[in-house]
């Protein structure tokens, strides 16, 4: 197939692309070309790389007849944020190509109720990051209910992989929590650390993108949530990530309205954003429908990610990783 991939040198981008390639697929990605990939691979060398900038383009009216003269057989979308945005594309691409294929959120689910969540039971979202995911993906379920354009939409967890931070321990990007962690020096935690976080691998997520394209009907109008196998308590978290540098997570237990005074706004409100959702959540429809099969677990993942960061001096840490 011909396959645009919107946002291609991005997280998922950099990781689906050159799988693509390797299946045998014409791809073409459209990107701002501001930013290099977060990894090299040899097969960037087949791809026809082309600079668009979505927001300038899109204020115009023209992104969406853009991507529709490539004529492709399918479009991933890595990087459409708003309902508006989305719609726009599906009205230019309704009837010029056979598959959309959209990156949502798991935070198109709101706090959790039920544990594991899945795609049936997950509560109402908050916050404008996970109401619009869930209103595009509402959208363009109903187009191709509809008899209008196949679509498929996949739900990542907090994604992660060499080339930046991940969601720490805390629920934030706080770099300054590795640092106390491979110290010894204490971690100042709200509440009991129970609340969980579901991360995964860029690549499981391009992986999912690719199972998806190769099997249309079996995803046309569904959405799917794609994660590690398993999801982490804060507890957990650090006491794994506490073991990665030879120490013992050193836990204080504290308030969340002493946590608030105590952490810098920016990271103390990302850290209720992500704790107070506490998802964990089902891969039972996407291994179902498409054998989606992740590769790393969470921790692995995350282990992956800052021996990067480490190595390419992006990360100061106390003590070193210890080699597994």
């Amino acid at each position: 197939m011909r396959v645009v991939v919107i946002g291609g040198t991005g997280h998922i981008g950099t990781f689906l692309v050159p799988r693509l390639v390797r299946a045998g697929h014409e791809v073409v990605s459209l990107s701002r070309g501001r930013s290099p990939r977060y990894a090299d691979d040899p097969a960037w060398g087949e791809v026809r790389e082309v600079v668009v900038d979505r927001d300038a383009t899109e204020r115009d009216g023209t992104f969406a007849r853009t991507v529709a003269d490539v004529e492709a057989d399918a479009v991933v979308d890595l990087i459409c944020f708003t309902p508006e945005s989305a719609a726009t594309l599906v009205e230019g691409l309704r009837g010029r190509t056979g598959h959309l294929l959209h990156c949502g959120s798991i935070w198109r689910h709101g706090p959790s109720l039920r544990l594991p969540v899945t795609e049936a039971n997950g509560a109402p979202p908050v916050g404008e990051y996970g109401i619009a995911k869930a209103a595009i993906a509402a959208h363009l379920a109903s187009e191709t209910a509809s008899g209008g354009l196949v679509t498929t939409t996949l739900h990542p967890g907090h994604i992660v992989g060499p080339g930046w931070h991940p969601i720490g321990p805390l629920g934030n990007l706080d770099p300054g929590v590795w640092w106390r962690l491979s110290a010894g020096d204490p971690i100042v935690l709200p509440g009991l650390g129970a609340e969980a976080m579901h991360h995964v691998h860029a690549d499981d997520v391009a992986q999912a993108f690719e199972l998806a394209l190769a099997d249309r009907d079996a995803v046309a109008g569904e959405d799917l949530d794609v994660v590690a196998p398993s999801a982490l308590t804060v507890r957990g978290y650090l006491e794994i990530a506490a073991s990665w540098f030879g120490q013992r997570a050193m836990i204080e237990h504290v308030s969340w309205e002493r946590f608030r005074g105590e952490t810098p706004a920016e990271h103390a409100d990302a850290s209720w954003e992500h704790l107070s959702r506490s998802h964990v959540v089902s891969i039972d429809k996407a291994r179902r429908l498409i054998g989606y099969a992740p590769r790393y677990e969470p921790d692995e993942a995350v282990l992956e990610s800052l021996r990067w960061l480490v190595e390419h001096d992006r990360l100061d840490i106390a003590r070193p990783l210890l080699d597994r």
